[in-house]
């Protein structure tokens, strides 16, 4: 019997890239977005069924979850969705902070209470969730992102202990930088005069094209999503990409204070 994955955040990048991913290997995948009227390509897919979900909207979330397990257990459930703020946090709208949050953090964790009932009830079951090299190291002028991804590592792995004896494995993906359209689509601005000429040096460093030839395809962080859920090792976090593990290593190796001074020289120069 063929084994299913449930996706948020299926519309494009990396969940788009996971679901293509598990459904050549005759998975069935259920890829969720906000919009799916505007899916064309994955309804086409053999073994993939689109559905609707905003993970901010939680009576969609229910309503949305109980049409899934209807179609049969699930045995994966990827918490993809999400989004990045940059900039100054002193620009940021309570508004923004309130979507961001809403979003990366308790979006992932509402949809994951929709599926913990039945995952326990079968005493097995997978739920892995994208966070981000920015989720172990940071770096400036994301520092509500980085929030949200840091507390999903957190979140990762007190939850871990606690849904083991139900048979419940918990991991997270956490890639570097991705060769999709989350650098323009995907990241909201907080803009503040006060910090213009440091944020424009920061960006520049993100942009520079040496440095983002170092990461990664959405395909290539699929395949090791396809790798995290299939490892039966006992492992929480498993990071992504060449440039990520580079930033991780560096940080487990100098330490805190070492690394803190390497970013700071790296983006904001001496």
């Amino acid at each position: 019997m063929s084994k299913t994955i449930f996706i948020t955040g299926s519309s494009t990048g990396l969940g788009r890239a996971t679901a293509l991913l598990f459904a050549s290997k005759g998975w069935k995948v259920i890829a969720t977005m906000r919009n799916p009227a505007a899916e064309t390509e994955l309804q086409k897919v053999p073994g993939i069924t689109v559905m609707p979900l905003d993970v901010r909207d939680l009576k969609q979330i229910g309503e949305t979850a109980k049409a899934a397990l209807a179609l049969g257990p699930i045995d994966v459930l990827f918490n993809n969705a999400g989004y990045g703020l940059a900039g100054a946090f002193e620009g940021a709208t309570d508004e923004q902070l309130r979507e961001e949050l809403d979003t990366n953090l308790l979006g992932v964790m509402r949809v994951t209470q929709a599926f913990l009932p039945a995952m326990r009830e079968r005493g097995e079951g997978t739920i892995v969730t994208t966070t981000s090299i920015g989720g172990l190291v940071a770096f400036p002028f994301n520092s509500v992102y980085h929030a949200t991804k840091w507390a999903l590592e957190g979140w990762s792995e007190s939850l871990a202990y606690e849904l083991e004896p139900f048979g419940i494995k918990v991991k997270t993906v956490a890639p570097g930088g991705i060769a999709t359209d989350f650098a323009t689509r995907s990241i909201v601005q907080t803009p503040h005069p006060a910090y213009l000429e440091a944020i424009g040096k920061v960006m520049s460093v993100f942009r520079d094209p040496a440095r983002r030839s170092n990461g990664s395809s959405a395909e290539q962080v699929a395949e090791d999503v396809w790798a995290a859920v299939n490892d039966t090792a006992d492992q929480v976090t498993y990071v992504s990409g060449k440039d990520a593990k580079a930033y991780y290593a560096m940080r487990l190796k100098d330490g805190i204070a070492a690394f803190r001074k390497t970013v700071r020289a790296s983006f904001l120069g001496a």
